[in-house]
């Protein structure tokens, strides 16, 4: 110490007179709430018990731990690697492992991640959270760090350590000591010390405040007492010389602290005192040669769990550069969890934080660590043995690489990024709560120490990668508040208190925002929060007192800020915006009084206001969440809707109101009078308890014009529906519109309805009105709906004795009205018996009707003198007779009536009843509208199991009796019935068949599949006879169709039907069907004699005649002739081809032979080019020559008149040079594409592999990784190496022809989890595989091993030259020149042709020779010059 400076001087010249008083304020009362998050665990245990259900994965225990020595002392690539995820999932080939130059190998083992990053950003939080964290600039600390600067020469700050003091170290060696107030304490150091040493490069006071400790950028560790700012101890001999001091921590012993230096050791410091002597004692934990740590954290645990089981261990947590180790320094040292990353950014920084977190009611700490952009959280527990639990928590993705972590309470979580931003987090959530940029704090970066530029930068590459965005030491966090260092400043966070951040929103003019922020603190649901305390009722008192105050503040901001000019829309439109807030936030408070008093007084001031906030009310009304308002708000509510004319509103709103306490004659009238019915409804009954009036009201509107036979309006009817729903409701005891009546009411309602209904006459009845108005007026109105209200009614009756006596007078009533009234028509007759014969088909009945009551409505309804409403009439009958009226009928005599009225549906339903399946047929076929569905009624009974053998053969003799009917209505539907129940009785319906019309189209239906029939052929057994009787109508009724028909055809005899054809001349299908039974040269001459007589007839022909029709019927005729020869050509000898072919070419030429007589025919050249077609058609099974020697030999050419078909043999010979041409030139493409592809043939096998790494890209290590193992590396073409021990793991084998043949496990897996696509040439390159390079992994020239194991001697492809070969097949198959000759020489030795094809089928078809681009472009032969 006696070269440090004059310590009161440096204090008189850093005087904090800069530091403003307010800031000391906001200071001390930072120091006072970081107390306060001391206890923040024991509140979350007090009312958050079940905060984290995150699941759980136990790293799995091992039976003996292994000793810290043996951890330490073997190489970190040697290591298995221990990854949670897929590492199929990393994307690792990327990073080129040679990029960074470092004494570690492992430590370049970083894979880029940045692959995972989710792109989508989380949106802007600040409107949900508002501001959750408040930063401040310390201005005296920073003002006096920039005067020290100055006036000392202290240097640049470099780093920072907050306790109860804040110390700052400077580039010169010197270490500021401030207190809460911002006063500097002490001067630590001095500048020529700082010259020696180099600049502080890291900081740490213990816990009692009483020590500090420093580390130089050259190496050296001192330390200081803060009480009277002495130099205690100055340390040069605890780490090797030559390295920076990274790291230097205290743990929770102040006599033991933690360094971590630039070649990547960590060293544990003991600090004794032996008889006044102060000494320290170094101990390595970890080797920088084994791999560099560049991250250590201590668990310090605060004073309230100082007797945690946990801290006896003194937990140390360390990040290499490739994994996470947790260890116990106490008792003795051990190893408790090591923590691979996996791969990862080598640029990314390792972070380590420590936090104690309450999870299941019990408080333990939480290490999170990160590297990249994924927070690791994982859960440290003691179990009852003693030993320490190692347990994962969720995960935490991000969208951005971390640079900082900080816990800032057990549940919030400050992330710095790498482009200086401030994110703050939910950790149980995982949601973004806050950003916040802080560039211009303009942080202090640790990159000169990380690579030890002081002592000569003697650092691994690796580790100088990671420093350049380390910032450990400008950081530091102290109860709740974080402190960031600048260049020139220092700056503070920490959280807002509750009301603080609802303030902050209050001073932005969020008020909206304020109140939903407040709201979320009133409801639990907010995060971060701060200041709020007591049991949940007490919170949310304090809050919802605060939301009071806003809301008041709110509303007279809503009436200040109206605009007083301009459009009364705006004006709506300003409080549409402003006042539902208003009401929403009273009635989430509960403050129904604040809303309707205060509230609604101080908004009444304005018209506008007024009336916007009587309809927000509207939906909470509707709701039923709105009840109980003041009689002036209901009133006024009322009063608003009907000024703006929104009746239908006010009628929605009085029904969910209580309205006992207005105005109810006024209300009902207004009701009344607007057409409100409902309304008026609800008002009788509830505000009265009044149920017959409203009735009686309805009855006066719709009862006269249904008297009196007029059709009712559509109001009328509205009221009519209103009055059937209403009466329904009372008598099933349920209130009208919605709820029920009071239990003590519902059979005194009941009553006075059925005793209205049943009344003689209306109170102010007329002498001519009718009997039992009401009931008449119902039935009149709707008479289905009127019964079925009652028909419900009797179904809730008791079967008391009142009860009975009702339902019997109400269905006397009813008959009276009804049966002795002619103004009813058949269907509301209908309905009334409909609905008797249901009530007396009940087990329990006790209503009585005269059975001749039904009679009359049977003789009513088969009224045969009245035609109308046949359908109707039917209809009512049947719906009678399935409710169980009839039981009423006698049933012959009810067939009889049906069967004269022609109500074949009646008919039906009796012969169902009586079983008489047959007479239902002639039901279906007499009825016009029914009688299509006969045929599946027929399929039914004969196919549904259940009906008798002698019911299904009356069927069946009923449909053969009307077998004409059947074939007449649907031939299809005949013939498909027939061929499926009685194949074997074909040929009986067919002689039953008499009309020749009919017979054809039955066996068109039953033969030709093209019909649509569904019948297997092969259940159909038949004769030749029938198929050629079918023939023999088929060219009678439609001889266009008879080869069409013939060619899917098969049960037919040819002679038999050459016979047939011949009967009806019909040419061409007879040359068919010679060409079919073999006689080839009978079809030839047929063809060839229609082909004569149509050329006769063009030859002769004048020019009046049709000359297209005639023209067209010669191509025609000869391209079937054409087709015909080549068809058959295959299969002949040279002489039978041209006893074919010359023939035909004879009948062409004939008519050209005549050209130069006095009547030349019309068509010369069309004749010519039709010849021309013979001949190149002929010269594909033709010899040239002879052609031409035919030619010659003819005695009209033989005589010198070659010149008229001289066009003819120069297109002859055009034709052979063009062949000749294609012929050359495809012989010279298939020899260039032979030598192009045993090119590249042999430069595939000859090809050599050169891996993308130098690691096995399974278990992430080094290739030579196991020396003292037989394990061969596999290189694959796709570049991916692995160990074969990992392959096999993996199941990467597969075994061919006795070979063991590998498959590239990434490429593979990638491609079944979809990640790259099947038809990839690329891909398919890397994933097929088999193609590798066994090694040893001892293959260096010194050893002299093998370095390629050798196949079996056996005459096979090694796996090699197999997958060249596979590359060279995927190159062909394109449109490449060989595919395309490959496949045009197989089309010529498979080519075969149809009889009369139309189109082509086969291979071809889908061929490339059918692909629109494909063109074969040649040059034309050349022209011979004369």
């Amino acid at each position: 110490m006696e070269n440090e400076p004059d310590q009161e001087n440096v204090e008189q010249s850093l005087c904090a007179k800069t530091t403003e008083e307010e800031l000391n304020k906001s200071f001390n009362l930072e120091a006072s709430l970081s107390k306060f998050s001391y206890i923040d665990l024991d509140k979350e245990l007090e009312f958050k018990n079940d905060l984290i259900d995150d699941k759980e994965f136990d790293i799995p225990q091992v039976d003996t731990p292994p000793t810290l020595e043996s951890i330490l002392n073997e190489t970190d690539d040697e290591e298995e690697s221990f990854v949670l995820e897929d590492p199929t999932l990393l994307n690792i080939d990327t990073i080129d492992s040679h990029s960074y130059d470092t004494s570690s190998v492992a430590s370049s083992d970083s894979g880029d991640r940045t692959n995972l990053k989710r792109k989508k950003k989380l949106p802007d939080s600040f409107s949900l959270h508002g501001s959750v964290m408040r930063h401040s600039l310390l201005k005296g600390i920073s003002a006096q760090i920039v005067s020290a600067a100055d006036k000392v020469d202290a240097g640049l700050p470099t780093a920072i350590a907050v306790s109860s003091l804040i110390a700052v170290g400077t580039s010169h060696g010197l270490a500021l000591i401030f207190d809460q107030n911002q006063a500097l304490r002490l001067c630590l150091g001095s500048t020529s010390v700082g010259g020696q040493y180099g600049a502080i490069s890291a900081l740490s006071i213990n816990n009692d405040c009483s020590r500090l400790l420093c580390g130089f950028a050259k190496g050296q560790i001192t330390m200081w007492d803060l009480a009277s700012g002495k130099l205690l101890r100055s340390i040069t001999d605890a780490h090797p010389p030559g390295t920076a001091i990274l790291h230097i921590k205290f743990t929770d012993d102040p006599t033991l602290a933690i360094c971590n230096d630039s070649g990547g050791s960590v060293f544990e410091l003991t600090f004794k005192r032996v008889m006044g002597v102060r000494t320290c004692e170094s101990r390595c934990l970890f080797s920088g040669s084994k791999g560099e740590v560049c991250c250590i954290e201590p668990l310090h645990s605060k004073p309230e769990l100082k007797d945690h089981p946990i801290t006896q261990f003194s937990l140390l947590a360390m990040a290499s550069l490739t994994k996470i180790l947790v260890i116990g320094l106490k008792p003795s040292l051990k190893v408790w969890m090591t923590f691979p990353y996996g791969r990862m950014d080598p640029s990314s920084v390792p972070l380590l934080a420590w936090h104690f977190v309450a999870v299941h009611n019990y408080v333990n700490p939480m290490l999170a660590f990160c590297r990249g952009d994924v927070v690791h959280f994982l859960l440290v527990k003691r179990d009852e043995s003693g030993a320490i639990h190692v347990t994962k928590q969720k995960h935490l993705h991000l969208y951005y690489d971390l640079i900082n972590f900080t816990w800032i309470n057990s549940r919030t979580v400050v992330l710095l990024d790498s482009v200086e931003k401030l994110h703050v987090i939910d950790r149980q959530t995982q949601e973004e709560l806050e950003t916040v940029e802080i560039s211009e704090v303009q942080l202090v970066y640790n990159s000169s120490h990380f690579k030890s530029l002081a002592t000569g930068g003697n650092v691994s590459q690796a580790l100088a990668l990671v420093g350049e965005k380390a910032c450990y030491q400008s950081i530091s966090s102290y109860g709740g508040q974080i402190f960031y260092l600048g260049t020139k400043s220092v700056y503070v966070m920490m959280l807002r208190s509750w009301r603080e951040r609802v303030d902050h929103l209050l001073k932005q003019d969020c008020l909206t925002e304020a109140l939903a922020l407040a709201w979320s603190f009133h409801e639990g649901k907010a995060k971060a929060v701060v200041g709020l305390s007591g049991d949940a009722s007490k919170r949310k008192a304090v809050v919802a007192d605060r939301m009071v105050e806003i809301l008041f503040h709110y509303a007279d901001r809503a009436l200040k800020k109206c605009p007083d000019q301009g459009k009364i829309q705006v004006m709506e439109q300003h409080f549409q915006d402003m006042v539902p807030v208003i009401v929403d936030y009273c009635l989430l408070l509960e403050r129904k009084d604040l809303l309707f008093s205060q509230m609604y007084d101080k908004l009444s001031e304005n018209s506008v206001a007024k009336g916007v906030f009587l309809e927000c009310l509207e939906p909470y009304i509707l709701s039923d969440k709105l009840v109980g308002m003041t009689p002036q708000v209901m009133k006024d509510l009322i009063v608003h809707f009907q000024d703006k004319k929104l009746m239908e509103n006010v009628e929605a709103l009085i029904v969910h109101m209580d309205i006992t306490s207005l105005d109810i004659q006024q209300v009902v009238l207004m009701c009344w009078e607007n057409r409100l019915y409902d309304a008026m409804i609800y008002v009788y009954n509830r505000g009265m308890n009044e149920f017959i009036s409203p009735m009686e009201k309805l009855f006066r509107v719709i009862a006269p014009p249904l008297n009196a036979g007029r059709t009712l309006t559509d109001e009328q009817v509205v009221m009519g529906n209103k009055l059937l729903v209403y009466i329904s409701c009372c008598l099933a005891g349920r209130a009208y519109p919605l709820g029920d009546i009071p239990e003590d009411l519902v059979p005194l309602v009941k009553n006075q309805v059925f005793e209205f209904l049943i009344r003689l006459h209306s109170a102010e009845a007329s002498p001519e009105e009718e009997i039992y108005p009401y009931i008449r007026t119902l039935l009149h109105f709707d008479t289905r709906e009127f019964l079925n209200v009652l028909a419900l009614t009797f179904e809730d009756f008791k079967n008391d004795k009142q009860a009975v006596e009702y339902q019997q007078r109400i269905v006397d009533i009813l008959l009276k009205v009804m049966v002795e009234n002619s103004d009813f028509t058949p269907s509301q007759v209908g309905c009334l018996f409909t609905f008797l014969a249901r009530q007396l088909a009940k087990p329990d009945n006790t209503l009585f009707v005269n059975r001749t009551l039904f009679d009359q409505v049977l003789e009513f309804l088969c009224s045969p003198d009245d035609d109308s409403r046949h359908s109707e009439r039917q209809q009512v009958l049947l719906e009678l007779l399935q409710a169980g009226g009839i039981v009423q009928f006698e049933e012959s005599r009810l067939i009889r009536m049906a069967e004269k009225a022609e109500f074949y549906q009646i008919c039906e339903f009796m012969y169902e009843r009586e079983h008489q399946y047959d007479k239902i047929i002639d039901c279906y076929l007499r009825d016009p509208l029914r009688e299509e569905e006969v045929f599946n009624y027929i399929h039914n009974i004969l196919s549904i199991p259940g009906h008798s053998a002698e019911e299904k053969q009356s069927v069946w003799q009923k449909a053969m009796d009307h077998i004409e009917e059947l074939v007449s209505l649907r031939p299809c539907k005949a013939a498909e019935l027939v061929a499926l129940h009685f194949s074997e009785q074909i040929e009986t319906v067919i002689k039953k068949l008499q009309n020749q019309v009919l017979l054809f189209k039955f066996l068109r239906s039953l033969l030709d599949p093209r019909e649509g029939v569904h019948v297997h052929q092969e259940l159909v057994q038949m004769s030749p006879c029938v198929t050629e009787q079918f023939i023999e109508l088929l060219c009678q009724f439609s001889p266009n169709q008879v080869i069409e028909t013939l060619q899917v055809l098969e049960c037919y005899r040819l002679e038999e039907t050459i016979q047939i054809t011949q009967k009806y001349q019909l040419h061409e299908v007879t040359a068919y069907l010679l060409e079919k039974k073999g006689d080839i040269h009978g079809a030839f001459l047929i063809m060839l004699k229609r082909l004569q007589s149509k050329l006769q007839e063009i030859t002769h022909q004048d020019e009046k005649t049709k000359e297209e029709l005639s023209l067209k019927d010669v191509e025609d005729t000869m391209v079937e002739t054409i087709a015909l020869c080549q068809r058959n050509s295959h299969n002949l000898n040279q002489q039978q081809r041209e006893a074919l072919w010359f023939p035909l070419l004879e009948a062409m030429m004939a008519p050209q032979k005549l050209s130069g007589s006095a009547a030349p025919h019309l068509h010369p050249e069309a004749l010519k080019s039709l010849t021309m077609q013979v001949l190149n058609s002929m010269a594909a099974f033709i010899a040239l020559p002879s052609i031409l020697q035919r030619i010659l030999q003819d005695p009209v050419y033989g005589k010198g008149k070659l010149g008229e078909i001289q066009g003819l043999i120069l297109g002859m010979l055009d034709t052979f040079n063009y062949e000749q041409t294609l012929l050359e030139t495809t012989t010279s493409l298939l020899n260039q594409d032979l030598h192009w592809s045993l090119c590249n043939l042999r430069a595939s096998v000859t090809r050599g592999l050169n891996p993308k790494q130098d690691y096995c890209s399974i278990c992430l290590q080094q290739y030579k990784r196991r020396q003292e193992m037989a394990d061969e590396i596999i290189v694959f073409s796709c570049g991916h190496l692995y160990h074969s021990f990992c392959l096999q793991n993996k199941e990467c084998t597969i075994e061919t022809e006795g070979q063991t043949r590998w498959t590239c496990y990434k490429c593979s897996s990638s491609n079944k989890v979809g990640k790259l696509r099947e038809n990839s040439s690329e891909v398919k390159k890397g994933k097929t595989a088999p193609s590798q390079v066994k090694m040893s992994p001892s293959c260096h020239p010194s050893k002299g091993d093998s370095a390629v194991k050798k196949a079996a001697s056996e005459p096979v492809l090694d796996p090699q030259q197999i997958q060249a070969f596979d590359q060279l097949c995927r190159l062909y198959r394109g449109s490449s020149r060989l595919a395309l000759l490959t496949e045009l020489s197989q089309n010529r030795s498979s080519e075969s042709y149809r009889p009369f094809s139309g189109s082509q089928s086969g291979p071809a078809f889908n061929s490339i020779f059918q692909n629109e681009n494909f063109q074969l472009q040649l040059i034309p032969p050349p022209v011979t010059e004369d």
